[in-house]
């Protein structure tokens, strides 16, 4: 008896929640519409589901049927209509449309408000678009910031020249004189050096170039600086004889020389606090750094200890710390003739060399894997590049930024990159396979997907 009065009291419940289910979905398609009404009866469909399975368990078979069956009914429901935008709630509402079923009344000729829809922004950006947007966060410096380096510089080749001059009065260097990518728009960021280049003065007619390929250490990217005229000026004539190693000018001595007089010597902390800014010789490194910090900016600077205007073809050749034989030969440096030869191809037909190699720069020094590659090579892939008859506009850059990763993935195939200016010269030569091989495997996985390396 019992029993029959717990069913006949929950069938009675249900009854009654399925007449008030029946009424709300009754009123609410006067209410809501069709669409709003259809989105109410599922939820409510879904309560009443719910208390069903709590008082009558299923088999585990029929509740996955009921899922996919309810997630198909959602699926297939029209949706709702777009809700107008907020502007619109503050206008007068129009009455409703009286439904079919209800008496007939005067017709209602007051417009109809139509909401307007917003159209969604694209969040798909195409290669071309990223690579400007690359381009404009990570790689243009601000204008204030690039005048604001070249002031720090500036001033501290002045104190550093008057250093040098105090020091070492006997040896006649020339006006250290700032330079490089950011003086002529071609500055990748923060993170390039600023040039710093202290030219050694020396007598005309005792010094001669010797090409590297007629040294021991047969190396095309060399000059060996030899001192001549022995027999009329002998040793000890030039100030600069002090640093010669088997009748040449070394280049690893001056190196050494101004490496312990710049990490001891100099009162750099006075020199910072006059020019607002901290200033530190950088020891991990065999070059000559200062690494620069202002309240606004981070740089570098290297010094250059150079020989210029010896012959006749005025070659600019830099003390640099190399390895084995070419230890005690000067570096030809490329840059100037580089830039030159950039700038005139852009000038032609108002490419965006220089652009795509300033891209190439800041994409290659972020990528833990491509470090190895500077800016030397990359102005020679450009400057291959630079010479083929293709669009050079701004339209053509990506296009242009993806020709140049098929060359470098190309030269690393075959360990080699020619330089555009002697073919003799390979500048890979200095890699290790393993470099190399990670180097390829970037490229080619950027290749494949250049949105990665941006």
């Amino acid at each position: 008896m019992a029993e029959f009065s717990q069913k006949r009291g929950k069938q009675r419940g249900e009854e009654g929640l399925s007449s008030a289910v029946d009424f709300l979905l009754a009123n609410a398609r006067l209410v809501l519409g069709v669409g709003g009404a259809a989105v109410l009866g599922i939820a409510t469909l879904a309560v009443k589901r719910f208390i069903d399975r709590a008082t009558s368990p299923q088999d585990e078979d029929d509740a996955k049927g009921d899922s996919w069956k309810e997630l198909s009914l959602l699926k297939a429901t029209s949706p709702q209509q777009p809700r107008p935008p907020p502007a619109t709630l503050s206008q007068p509402i129009s009455p409703l449309t009286p439904s079919p079923s209800g008496p007939e009344g005067p017709a209602n000729t007051e417009p109809q408000i139509v909401p307007q829809l917003i159209s969604p922004v694209p969040l798909c950006l195409t290669f071309q678009e990223r690579l400007l947007a690359f381009e404009r966060d990570h790689v243009v410096i601000p204008t204030a910031n690039v005048a604001l380096a070249k002031q720090l510089a500036c001033d501290i080749a002045l104190e550093l020249q008057a250093y040098l001059r105090n020091k070492f009065s006997e040896l006649p260097f020339g006006a250290l004189v700032p330079g490089g990518p950011l003086y002529e728009g071609l500055q990748a960021g923060t993170t390039e050096h600023v040039r710093l280049l202290a030219p050694l003065v020396l007598e005309p007619g005792l010094w001669n170039l010797v090409p590297g390929m007629d040294t021991v250490a047969q190396d095309p990217r060399c000059w060996a600086v030899r001192r001549t005229q022995l027999e009329f000026h002998p040793r000890g004539s030039s100030p600069w004889d002090r640093f010669l190693v088997g009748g040449y000018l070394s280049p690893r001595i001056l190196l050494e020389l101004l490496r312990k007089a710049l990490s001891a010597s100099v009162n750099w902390p006075a020199i910072g606090g006059l020019l607002g800014c901290l200033i530190r010789p950088s020891m991990a490194s065999e070059e000559l750094l200062l690494e620069v910090q202002h309240e606004r900016l981070e740089l570098t600077m290297i010094l250059l200890i150079a020989v210029t205007g010896a012959n006749k073809d005025n070659r600019l050749l830099l003390a640099w710390p190399l390895e084995g034989l070419a230890g005690n030969l000067w570096l030809q440096d490329l840059y100037p003739v580089e830039a030159a030869r950039l700038q005139a191809l852009d000038d032609h037909d108002a490419g965006t060399r220089r652009r795509l190699l300033l891209l190439l720069c800041g994409v290659c020094h972020r990528h833990p894997s491509l470090g190895r590659l500077g800016r030397g090579h990359l102005t020679q892939v450009v400057l291959h590049l630079g010479e083929d008859e293709v669009d050079w506009t701004e339209e053509a850059l990506g296009e242009r930024f993806l020709q140049a990763l098929e060359l470098l993935i190309g030269s690393l195939e075959q360990a080699s990159l020619p330089c555009y200016f002697d073919s003799n010269v390979n500048l890979l030569g200095d890699l290790q396979e393993e470099e190399i091989d990670d180097m390829g495997y970037a490229l080619y996985s950027g290749l494949q997907a250049p949105e990665g390396l941006l």
